[in-house]
């Protein structure tokens, strides 16, 4: 069985213990029913995985030593910012999950005009939250050490308006002239813009145009929405990334 790992908010240090969060702790004593003295994996966010031992389990708290770091060489050589019309029921969770999985970097939700939910102060962020848990549980599967982060969402035009440093911009529509590999291979950072159920409009294809996105197709079915999505990120990672690495 695979170490498990498992996130912890604050800063690691070999040589020290912690005491795993209650929701870490519930998992591996319950869950996964660890003892003392068994090896586990931690990880903040900072790009190194922290090695250590479980040194006291109980109903209130569970410590591990920290014995070693080392640096987790599990990113992608491709900055993906996955900028995802924001789906309704359980889609917009899978979707945030695979890609994690895949190596995306920054996820950026976007209402756009046929997103069916609509998200606003208090309800945003709280569903902001939501996806950030979601980004970690993803990561600690994945062996990922470094945690993409969800961005507040804003509407489509607002976010294709802002400035942004990133050299290759596509979107997906099923009637587009080119595929991936025959366009130029991407510089290091990459904004993908996926439509929500039922896609983006005619007029936001051209918007985004406008922008500098280029309009790619994923061959010639319609795909669904979080199947655009990771059929994106899987042909980009095999393209240009690292999953023939």
């Amino acid at each position: 069985m695979a170490t498990p790992r498992f996130y912890h908010p604050d800063a690691l240090l070999p040589g020290h213990p912690v005491t795993l969060t209650s929701n870490a702790a519930a998992h591996a004593s319950r869950a996964l029913r660890l003892q003392a003295g068994d090896e586990v994996v931690l990880f903040n966010g900072d790009g190194n995985n922290y090695y250590g031992k479980l040194s006291a389990i109980s109903k209130q708290a569970v410590t591990a030593d920290i014995l070693h770091a080392v640096t987790c060489d599990t990113e992608s050589p491709l900055y993906i910012t996955l900028v995802q019309a924001i789906s309704s029921g359980d889609r917009m969770d899978f979707t945030i999950q695979k890609a994690v999985e895949m190596g995306v970097a920054a996820i950026q939700p976007v209402a756009s005009q046929r997103s069916i939910v609509k998200l606003s102060g208090d309800r945003a962020e709280k569903r902001r939250e939501h996806w950030q848990n979601v980004v970690i549980s993803a990561c600690e599967q994945s062996g990922r050490a470094t945690i993409p982060t969800v961005a507040m969402p804003l509407g489509l035009q607002d976010w294709l308006a802002q400035k942004h440093d990133a050299n290759t911009l596509i979107t997906l529509a099923p009637d587009a002239p080119v595929t991936l590999p025959q366009i130029p291979a991407p510089g290091h950072r990459i904004h993908l813009l996926i439509g929500p159920e039922g896609g983006l409009t005619d007029d936001e294809i051209r918007i985004a145009a406008q922008y500098g996105y280029t309009t790619v197709r994923m061959g010639p079915r319609i795909l669904r929405t979080e199947t655009a999505a990771l059929a994106a990120n899987a042909s980009m990672q095999s393209l240009w990334g690292d999953f023939m690495r």
